[in-house]
């Protein structure tokens, strides 16, 4: 099951920076995980300030 990143987000990007295969980008109002690419690793999570980034 993939990520995805809830409103809470505050385009921060920490998540982006951390995230091992490159599936999360910036998008108009917060950052987007690509559920495609995903590897559910959790990483994203770990690093957010606000815990946007849950597991679907």
């Amino acid at each position: 099951m993939a990520y995805f990143i809830t409103d809470e987000c505050i385009s921060c990007g920490a998540c982006a920076g951390e995230c091992p295969v490159g599936c999360i980008s910036e998008g108009d109002n917060a950052y987007v995980i690509d559920a495609d690419q995903c590897v559910d690793c959790g990483t994203c999570a770990e690093t957010c300030p606000v815990g946007a980034p849950v597991s679907k």
